[in-house]
């Protein structure tokens, strides 16, 4: 829980699951245009999204040979309650990042 809570926490993060969601699979560049960010700030935002599993990712070869890197939302479903809290908190130590 703690993994998605961090992933959710940046608003870039949430325009990007919002894009995906409303306009499908794409691929990075166009992804990062609609964004409005580069291509590497881009990647380190969905590299958290991915790792979090909110989104996968495909490489694949365009028509002239280009590979393109697809980034697609995956189905997720997260519930957030006293007792769900309760149970994340019982898994941190001291030595487990709260953040990421």
């Amino acid at each position: 829980m703690l993994k998605s809570c961090a992933a959710l926490a940046n608003p870039l993060r949430l325009r990007i699951l919002a894009a995906l969601t409303q306009r499908g699979r794409q691929y990075v560049s166009e992804l990062a245009r609609q964004i409005g960010i580069s291509r590497p700030l881009l990647y380190l935002h969905l590299q958290k999204l991915e790792a979090a599993g909110f989104v996968r990712s495909e490489l694949a070869l365009s028509e002239d040979g280009k590979a393109l890197n697809w980034f697609e939302l995956c189905d997720f479903e997260m519930t957030l309650s006293p007792e769900a809290i309760v149970a994340a908190a019982a898994k941190i130590t001291e030595e487990s990042p709260t953040t990421e």
